[in-house]
């Protein structure tokens, strides 16, 4: 997830939003579950790591409802789409 070794020295109440978010898509994706619910999974995501979640999800497949309002995302990762406004 594009993160430097020395930062996992850090607190992580001083990392930036897009690096808070990141922990959580991992923390998220190394957890075995049936469904996973992600809300705007992209909200501070820089290109590099995006690039790397969806590479992810495509190799992993997992079963997910996810609301996230960047269009190119949601047509490259989602089988159904539930809504579109």
């Amino acid at each position: 997830m594009d993160f430097e070794r020395n930062q996992f020295d850090i607190p992580m109440e001083n990392y930036s939003e897009g690096q808070k978010k990141k922990v959580l898509i991992a923390k998220s994706l190394s957890q075995s579950a049936h469904l996973y619910l992600w809300d705007e999974p992209l909200n501070f995501i820089d290109v590099l790591s995006r690039i790397q979640i969806e590479d992810l999800i495509l190799d992993y497949r997992p079963t997910m409802i996810f609301v996230e309002h960047d269009q190119m995302f949601v047509e490259k990762i989602a089988t159904k789409i539930i809504a579109n406004y």
